[in-house]
């Protein structure tokens, strides 16, 4: 999975996390696991893009569900862009795409992240 860590015009970090392949039963642990690093020890502000999970599964959304609220905890923010058009019809069946902040790039998700409670 790659991390990147950006500034945003503001001076505030924001973590961008792109997992690849699957975001399943298998996986989302690990995941969850990976946001929860990043936001205790990094910055509660996150991007994750999507462009490279063809898949995602009950347990790929509830571990998003969860890092979303715990960047919320922490007063940040947690956002997903590029969403692979395979895995967009899960969050528009589960109706989880009214859930989450979705862009369509890392520049827009990021250029929001701007306007985030300190």
């Amino acid at each position: 999975m790659e991390q990147k860590i950006l500034k945003t015009p503001d001076s505030k970090n924001v973590v961008i996390l792109a997992p690849t392949g699957r975001l399943d039963i298998t996986t989302a642990w690990q995941f969850r696991l990976k946001l929860q690093e990043c936001i205790s020890s990094i910055t509660p502000h996150i991007v994750i893009n999507l462009s490279q999970v063809n898949f995602i599964d009950s347990s790929g959304l509830t571990s998003l569900v969860a890092g979303m609220r715990d960047a919320e905890k922490e007063k940040g923010s947690f956002r997903l862009c590029n969403v692979h058009p395979e895995a967009r019809l899960v969050f528009e069946v589960t109706m989880m795409d009214s859930v989450f902040e979705i862009f369509d790039t890392e520049q827009a998700a990021i250029g929001t992240a701007e306007g985030v409670a300190q």
